[in-house]
């Protein structure tokens, strides 16, 4: 992290777009989304670095959203975590969605997937992801210096906070299909 500082700090006018660059090979470097927003708080103060990161994680979000579609091997991938971690019958909200992205263990691209699949085209999906993009960016650039002082009460009440959230931004319709509803069934005689 400290390399990091010191590259980007030394770059001068390139700094914004090196920052920006860092979010889009955040995955590759296995570096989560909060270090990455914290740094650009850092770097770039509350306004800037919420900008830049906002800008990288919606850029992140275009770049899978093309691969997702190019690349069979990407899209199986990240099917199988889709449906190991929520199954077939989920369906979240575009609220539900920015909610799950302030949580830092769960897939940034899972999430993504969501949004692709309860958007009809790119032109959605690319609002969608900034819309989702922007609570994420927003608190760990400005309160992501603060988050690691916090205590463990405040730490629990924070994600208490964000479950209730998450309940009550839920999608309040359940689609049954036809087939589903009407499974055949076996009798034990």
């Amino acid at each position: 992290m400290t390399l990091l500082f010191v590259f980007i700090e030394s770059t001068g006018l390139l700094a914004p777009f090196i920052f920006i660059g860092m979010h889009l090979i955040r995955p590759i470097l296995f570096i989560p989304v909060p270090v990455v927003c914290i740094v650009g708080g850092i770097l770039f103060g509350s306004l800037f670095g919420t900008i830049y990161s906002l800008l990288g994680l919606t850029m992140l979000s275009i770049v899978f959203y093309f691969l997702y579609r190019q690349v069979p091997r990407v899209a199986q991938k990240i099917d199988n975590l889709k449906q190991k971690w929520l199954g077939d019958k989920v369906n979240f909200t575009i609220g539900q969605i920015a909610i799950l992205r302030l949580i830092p263990f769960i897939n940034f691209h899972l999430l993504s997937l969501c949004i692709k699949d309860v958007t009809r085209n790119f032109r959605e999906y690319t609002k969608g992801s900034f819309y989702t993009n922007i609570p994420v960016a927003l608190l760990y650039t400005v309160f992501g210096q603060f988050i690691r002082e916090f205590s463990t009460t405040v730490i629990i009440a924070i994600l208490l906070a964000l479950t209730l959230l998450f309940y009550l931004l839920r999608e309040k319709q359940v689609i049954i299909k036809w087939h589903e509803f009407f499974k055949p069934t076996r009798s034990y005689q």
